[in-house]
């Protein structure tokens, strides 16, 4: 199964929390999404769900894949209530100690809501006989990610999905042993600890990042 982040749009650029807000591709997003319908060219599925949010829509569309894709409302992002459009330091201003998946959001979600939605989607894609592919968002796939592994929600805090980015999740020898693949992007936890590349938000928490976000992090080490 494979899942893919929406491109980028003008609050992934700003840092700020996008929810339930229907905020619309920036013309690099676009472009991000092309790029997704050439890799995923070459691959077969047997159903496409996306979230409704047209972000989310509109890469699947520019894909190539609207055609065929269903919506599911379980794959919407994180109602970040109060603080929906806000940045993470200026939560953190009022509140220092603050940290979504820890605490959530007031008059939103909680990271056990999302587990919720996410365990919705993982029953009905293990009992799916086929490839399937998802169109969504970064923090609800973080906390898939953790259900999938059947780790709590709150461990969602430990992956990271960059913009326009695809990853693999699937079993190792039975539905009993689900895995995430490629673990290569897992290096990011013992080659990059005491840098600032497997931390976010100034927070000392270490993120597994998406294979194409680590090959651009390595990148841009290797240039220093």
């Amino acid at each position: 199964m494979c899942i893919v982040r929406h491109g980028e749009t003008a609050w992934t650029v700003t840092g700020q929390h996008t929810g339930r807000t229907d905020i619309p591709l920036s013309p690099r997003g676009e472009a991000q999404a092309q790029e997704l319908g050439t890799r995923l060219g070459k691959m077969r599925f047997s159903d496409v769900f996306t979230s409704p949010l047209q972000r989310a829509k509109r890469t699947c569309e520019l894909a190539g894949l609207g055609a065929i894709a269903s919506v599911d409302p379980d794959l919407v992002e994180w109602d970040y209530g109060d603080y929906e459009g806000r940045r993470t330091a200026e939560i953190r201003a009022e509140r220092p100690t603050w940290g979504l998946f820890e605490d959530g959001c007031p008059n939103g979600e909680s990271a056990a809501d999302v587990g919720a939605r996410a365990d919705r989607v993982i029953d009905r894609l293990r009992r799916h006989p086929g490839k399937v592919l998802l169109f969504g968002h970064r923090d609800m796939f973080r906390v898939f990610a953790a259900r999938w592994l059947r780790f709590p929600a709150v461990e969602g805090r430990r992956f990271y999905l960059d913009v326009g980015s695809l990853s693999l999740v699937g079993y190792d020898h039975a539905t009993s042993e689900p895995v995430i693949r490629p673990l290569e992007c897992a290096l990011l936890l013992s080659r990059f600890s005491r840098s600032s590349l497997g931390r976010r938000s100034g927070r000392a928490t270490p993120v597994i990042h998406s294979p194409k976000c680590l090959a651009k992090l390595r990148a841009d080490r290797d240039n220093k």
